[in-house]
């Protein structure tokens, strides 16, 4: 199997356990669900991408971010790639045209690495947990929330989430290193689970995107630059 097909394989394959009890108002975001309607075109979408970037049996490098975002990946199911940056930058087109602030800021770092083609060849972007959470407001509107806002959530997550990181370190990962966007609570819960597990030898955080995007716009030459002297070390 390609380095692709091991991607697709694991993204079909993903359920999020059952015997894990979610805080009130939470549930599961999982765009490969096949009894969701918009699934087909999830998969369609997302299997055009791996192919076209991940068809060979080359090594990359992992970089990790939270979990699903439903502007991103909970469309597109590709992590920080949104229907817009899915067609302007990787040239595949969807039925959507959201935009996503975190995908924006990274597609910007990934121009000046060389473009996509260079970039993918040397990293796959995924998540420390491969799927998201949203919680119902009163008002019934959609946010997103992170897998460590709920301590019991975090704790009762963590199987899945050191089972699906050694099945993505089977596609043909490089175990020195790994780099975590965010560097708190994510690089924190990251770096413990590799030291208690033997995930990764290293790992690397870098400010998350979304917190770039949001409130540190004017400087943000500065961290694309932070981003690409640890990505090209």
């Amino acid at each position: 199997m390609t380095f692709a097909e091991k991607v697709i394989t694991f993204n079909k394959h993903l359920k999020f356990p059952k015997e894990v009890t979610l805080p009130k108002n939470i549930s599961v975001m999982n765009p490969f669900d096949t009894t969701d309607e918009s699934s087909p075109e999830t998969l369609r979408i997302s299997t055009e991408f791996y192919k076209k970037f991940y068809s060979d049996n080359n090594k990359r490098h992992l970089i990790l971010g939270i979990n699903l975002g439903k502007s991103g990946a909970g469309i597109t199911g590709i992590p920080f790639t949104s229907p817009e940056s899915l067609k302007q930058d990787c040239g595949i087109t969807s039925s959507e045209n959201n935009i996503e602030i975190s995908g924006r800021f990274l597609y910007e770092v990934i121009k000046k690495y060389g473009g996509v083609t260079s970039f993918y060849s040397d990293y796959l972007i995924s998540n420390v947990c491969p799927l998201g959470f949203i919680k119902t407001t009163d008002t019934n509107r959609k946010v997103n929330r992170n897998y460590y806002d709920y301590t019991d959530l975090m704790v009762s997550t963590t199987p899945f989430i050191v089972k699906t990181l050694r099945q993505q370190i089977e596609f043909g990962v490089h175990t020195d290193k790994v780099f975590c966007l965010g560097n708190r609570d994510n690089f924190k819960y990251l770096n413990n689970l590799c030291k208690e597990h033997g995930l990764f030898d290293k790992v690397i955080p870098l400010p998350h995107p979304r917190y770039i995007a949001q409130y540190k716009q004017k400087e943000k030459g500065k961290y694309i630059s932070i981003y690409l002297e640890k990505l090209n070390a």
